[in-house]
């Protein structure tokens, strides 16, 4: 069968079959965890410094996700290429840390060859592999058994099915270490302060909120139309009326606007404490930036008035500072 003859249905039988392979493999594996698993969490839990993970080949790529992955969830941790760590990279482990050395073989001879100096170093071992005879298991002072049936490939020879469930025993031994240190979502937002979730809980409301020239404020008494000046400098919308003490007694907006001319018709004369929203919502500026989303989604408000210790008015925030800053 050439590339041009093969059909969508064999294309859909090959995908299914090879996921079907995967499955059974992880579920098998599931089904195979034991104290060898309980023995590695702990030793990656006491471990006083990084653990050092390292593979080569196809093996090595899953070494370096599983490295990224522990580091990212509580986990001290860096890859080491097998081949490079025999050429100088061993240089950067240390008495303190641990070893994770992954080769489904077993026999991974750039591997093997730095054995000795683990030993010399008295670093802990721990080797995931498929063979729980091979040298690479027999010297390590705990071996996680990778073993799978069968490799997804026809030819059961491309690493599949044994380098899906590598990179599962590696999420397993990450996500127990997780949940064993309590590292929760903020840990974790530190851990990714350029991404969404850094964002969302890394922000504080003093992070994104206007404050000095920027902020829309007059005084108490002043004229309607002075009012709209100060709310077409600003650009926030509204404009804040202030008492003697900065202490925010109200907030005018656009929507206060209308609803006063509706009412009142000729508004010239008026001052701006005949239309103004009395006791506007406020939040601290060490808030979260996202509690300040979430509380004006459920008071459907566009601006929310910051202040201090004493009431004072020290900023505020309109939701297009909030999209701006990619908090919501």
């Amino acid at each position: 069968m050439t590339e041009s003859t093969f059909s969508a249905d064999a294309i859909l039988a090959s995908a299914r079959r090879t996921l079907q392979i995967e499955a059974h493999a992880l579920h098998d594996i599931g089904q195979r965890l034991g104290d060898a698993f309980v023995q590695a969490t702990r030793l990656l839990l006491q471990c006083k410094g990084r653990v050092v993970v390292s593979g080569i080949g196809k093996s090595g790529h899953i070494a370096r996700k599983i490295a990224a992955t522990l580091a990212s969830t509580g986990t001290p941790a860096f890859f080491v290429h097998a081949a490079e760590a025999v050429h100088g990279d061993l240089g950067m482990v240390t008495p303190q840390d641990v070893v994770l050395a992954l080769s489904y073989s077993g026999t991974a001879q750039e591997l093997l060859t730095i054995l000795p100096v683990l030993r010399r170093l008295d670093i802990p071992l721990i080797s995931l592999t498929g063979n729980p005879d091979s040298d690479l298991a027999r010297a390590a002072d705990i071996h996680l058994d990778g073993h799978v049936e069968h490799e997804a490939c026809p030819l059961n020879l491309a690493p599949t099915a044994s380098t899906t469930v590598a990179l599962a025993i590696g999420d397993a031994l990450a996500v127990a270490c997780l949940e064993a240190r309590g590292f929760g979502a903020e840990d974790f937002a530190r851990s990714h302060p350029g991404g969404a979730l850094g964002r969302r809980l890394l922000t504080l409301v003093r992070d994104v909120m206007r404050q000095g020239e920027a902020l829309p404020a007059v005084p108490e008494h002043t004229p309607v139309a002075g009012a709209l000046e100060e709310i077409s400098r600003k650009g926030m919308g509204m404009t804040v009326i202030l008492d003697a003490a900065r202490r925010p007694v109200g907030i005018f907006t656009d929507g206060d606007l209308r609803r006063l001319i509706e009412r009142s018709g000729d508004i010239r004369a008026l001052d701006v404490e005949a239309g103004m929203t009395r006791a506007p919502r406020t939040i601290s500026p060490d808030a979260l930036a996202v509690d300040a989303a979430t509380l004006m989604d459920r008071h459907r408000l566009s601006q929310l008035l910051v202040t201090g210790p004493e009431g004072q008015l020290i900023g505020a925030l309109h939701m297009h500072d909030l999209l701006a800053a990619k908090v919501v």
